[in-house]
């Protein structure tokens, strides 16, 4: 039987499960909890440790994109026990992407705006768009660097990789919900549309996986995510960080373990 054959007579199966439930009387239904299991998208059984060893993040005042995922993967991978974390310093990653990819030129400021300040020694240039950090990605595929740090490092599997976190605005019309009352004071609630001023922040992190025994990239996956606040709201950089984070955390962690996705399913009786 193909698949659409099959996924077909499976719908129809649960179809008429539903029909002879509803026919039994009694009306109502039945909520049954279920967990689905997915796969690792990695095999990490040729691995006793995991070396997060650090990530390229483009110079940002608000918020260490760098220190601050080395810090939040590293406590995610203790507590679900995926492997056995090194505790040690992350590597140079910028000294040795800038060693291999000359900087473009900054952008001319703004008319009547400050220059960007300059860069320290071994740290990137200010990143201000979703591209530019992509155009260091070429020391992810240096095989004979990373085979050194794995060899510095009991050959474990290396996860570094880019993140890009930067201010973000939007305005337009957007939705939302306003309470009205009619001429009886019935309260109502009703959708109006508002053009709205909104500010936030975009993160794009891409996560490489790399074989600390022979420098080869195993594996790699990019995410967006973005969030936007009224104009007038105040929320701290590293908050929002945080919040954009747990969205993509699972998904990272499934690549490293089975994941289970809690759900149900509903049965008429």
């Amino acid at each position: 039987m193909t698949e659409r054959p099959r996924k077909i007579a499976g719908a129809s199966t649960a179809a008429l499960l539903a029909i002879a439930l509803a026919s039994c009387g009694g009306g109502g239904y039945l909520e049954i909890p279920i967990e689905t299991p997915i796969a690792p998208k990695l095999d990490v059984t040729p691995f006793q440790r995991v070396y997060v060893a650090g990530f390229l993040a483009g110079a940002n005042d608000d918020v260490d994109a760098n220190m601050e995922t080395v810090r939040l993967i590293r406590s995610q991978l203790r507590n679900k026990n995926i492997l056995r974390v090194v505790d040690a310093d992350t590597v140079a990653l910028a000294e040795k992407a800038l060693e291999e990819v000359e900087p473009p030129p900054p952008p001319p400021p703004a008319p009547g705006a400050e220059p960007p300040p300059e860069p320290e020694p071994g740290q990137l240039p200010a990143v201000t768009d979703e591209r530019s950090l992509d155009l260091y990605a070429k020391v992810f595929d240096d095989a004979a660097y990373w085979k050194r740090v794995g060899e510095e490092h009991e050959q474990p599997l290396i996860v570094t990789g880019s993140v890009l976190f930067v201010p973000h605005q939007r305005s337009g019309f957007v939705q939302r919900e306003q309470e009205q009352y009619d001429s009886f004071g019935r309260r109502q609630v009703v959708p109006v549309r508002a053009y709205m001023e909104r500010k936030g922040y975009i993160l794009r992190p891409t996560f490489v996986f790399i074989d600390g025994r022979t420098g080869e990239q195993l594996y790699s996956e990019s995410f967006r995510e973005e969030i936007l606040y009224n104009s007038e709201q105040q929320t701290p950089a590293l908050s929002s960080y945080f919040e954009l984070m747990d969205r993509l955390l699972p998904t990272f962690l499934n690549t490293l373990s089975a994941q289970k996705i809690r759900g149900s399913r509903v049965l008429l009786k």
